[in-house]
């Protein structure tokens, strides 16, 4: 996860949104505190979560698409998560 991550899909080897990430675990904090250096330590929120509030918004609810459960080739899935992803700019 690099900065400014947040917020975006974590999906699955299908493409399916499994999750949106929230955070990286702060590795100097976790040294000081455990003595060990961790590595690639994320967080996310499992999407099954977000689903049941996703699903109460009639906009959206209609949108929402039922899981891939097929095999797909990673360059299928990687091409499908950029289409689906948008920048979003804060002033």
């Amino acid at each position: 996860m690099q900065p400014g991550n947040s917020g975006g899909a974590l999906v699955d080897e299908r493409g399916n949104v499994v999750g949106v990430v929230s955070a990286k675990l702060n590795a100097s904090a976790a040294l000081a505190a455990s003595g060990a250096l961790p590595e690639n330590v994320n967080y996310a929120v499992k999407s099954s979560l977000l689903l049941s509030f996703l699903e109460s918004v009639p906009a959206v609810s209609a949108k929402l698409k039922p899981p891939v459960t097929a095999d797909r080739k990673f360059s299928d899935v990687v091409k499908s998560a950029q289409d689906a992803a948008v920048l979003v700019l804060v002033y």
